[in-house]
């Protein structure tokens, strides 16, 4: 029988020598998604009557129906492109 000699494995935490995952250009990128994400939510808002009896058209308007949603997933879009972006060899 003969015994394992092998040296224990480095976890592999321990490759990234203390850097973080993204770059600084990275989260730049996320924040200016997540800009984006958050304006699709401001254009949903309103179209609500004040009085609950009145029915009110507005709810049904392009701006919330088309293009809020459109912008929306357009966020989320660039904040995979923001993830998955490599940064540039210096």
């Amino acid at each position: 029988m003969s015994k394992n000699t092998e040296t224990p494995k480095q976890p592999v935490a321990a490759d990234n020598d203390g850097k973080f995952a993204m770059s600084r250009h990275n989260y730049k990128l996320l924040l200016i998604g997540f800009g984006i994400v958050i304006l699709g939510f401001i254009l949903m808002a309103g179209g609500g009557s004040d009085d609950p009896n009145q029915f009110d058209e507005a709810i049904f308007s392009f701006r919330r129906i088309t293009l809020a949603p459109i912008v929306v997933l357009a966020g989320f879009a660039f904040e995979i492109y923001a993830i998955m972006r490599r940064p540039k060899a210096e």
